[in-house]
């Protein structure tokens, strides 16, 4: 699963992306236009899919600790504040 790393270069790649389509805009060039512009696509694509992956995974952990699965450490973060009032 790609991470949120993953799209901060994907972001990179996407404003060099951009920065050549103003550029190509300048010359009118459609052609190197429309190639920009699929490119430019396909990087906001993945990363939608990544925060869709990394929403789908926390979701689903949130769905397990209000299910129960998680209610050891629901005790144990209890106790540690417990103690640390103390």
């Amino acid at each position: 699963m790609a991470s949120l790393k993953d799209v901060e270069t994907l972001a990179d790649d996407l404003e060099n992306l951009v920065g050549q389509l103003r550029s190509e805009l300048q010359k009118g060039d459609f052609e190197r236009l429309a190639q920009l512009a699929d490119q430019i696509s396909e990087h906001a694509d993945n990363a939608a899919e990544t925060f869709s992956n990394v929403n789908d995974t926390l979701m689903s952990r949130i769905g397990g600790l209000k299910s129960g699965r998680g209610g050891g450490q629901r005790s144990r973060g209890s106790n540690a504040r417990a103690k640390s009032a103390a």
